[in-house]
């Protein structure tokens, strides 16, 4: 099991995180925080355009966030110091990293709020792209509700030029919806897996402005208009 970091140090990071958001960031808006639980397990589902999105994150929550990142994020110089002393947890992208999602219910279970990116990576043309199962499994196994959050802006962060150039960063917004439970299952299949991330990512589509909505445009247009959303398919 990953060695948690104190309370302190998270804090301590966080507010530098604040700073960097002040000096690097033109505006951030936030919408919904209130929707963020004061206490016990959830899992916080975002999509992904940036490497600094699982700061800022943290950055706008008042409650400790404890971040499911890519392990290339804990070999850079900084940013993997910033990841460890937050107690971000590492997850190898190439298959299925069993130690990670077992690393990802201990966190739940222990009454934290989990930040995962269900796309598994950033998504280069802003565009939201299918999910993959993992947080499904996880909502599943600890039974935890799954809190959407929409981040926006965060694209036209420059790395690493940002930090020569302070105060003409862009504006970011970060939106976060409703907690919510995934569909009710009797067995966790993999097809209720797929069902279950594709509920997952159209909530969070729905949060999104329609040009970051990606392959869940058609979906949100037509749950906004009554009719049965048509899920992302494989």
């Amino acid at each position: 099991m990953i060695k948690r970091i104190v309370p302190f140090s998270y804090w301590a990071i966080v507010w530098f995180i604040r700073l960097c958001m002040f000096l690097y960031i033109r505006k951030t808006t936030t919408q919904g925080l209130e929707n963020i639980p004061k206490e016990g397990g959830a899992i916080l589902v975002s999509n992904h355009l940036n490497n600094a999105d699982p700061c800022i994150i943290p950055g706008v929550a008042s409650r400790r966030i404890v971040t499911m990142a890519k392990k290339e994020m804990f070999r850079w110089p900084v940013i993997s110091w910033l990841f460890k002393f937050i107690g971000a947890f590492p997850v190898d992208r190439q298959g299925a990293d069993l130690g990670a999602l077992r690393e990802a219910q201990r966190v739940v279970n222990d009454g934290l709020l989990l930040l995962m990116f269900p796309e598994g990576t950033r998504s280069r043309d802003r565009q939201l792209h299918r999910g993959f199962p993992g947080t499904a499994l996880v909502a599943y196994r600890t039974g935890a509700p799954i809190i959407p959050i929409a981040i926006t802006g965060t694209e036209g962060l420059p790395w690493p030029w940002v930090f020569v150039r302070p105060f003409i960063g862009p504006r970011v917004t970060v939106t976060v919806g409703k907690p919510f439970y995934p569909p009710a299952t009797d067995r966790i299949t993999t097809q209720a897996a797929k069902g279950a991330t594709d509920a997952i990512m159209l909530r969070v589509a729905a949060l999104l402005p329609e040009a970051y909505q990606g392959e869940y445009r058609e979906a949100v247009a037509r749950e906004r208009a009554g009719a049965p959303p048509i899920r992302a398919e494989a």
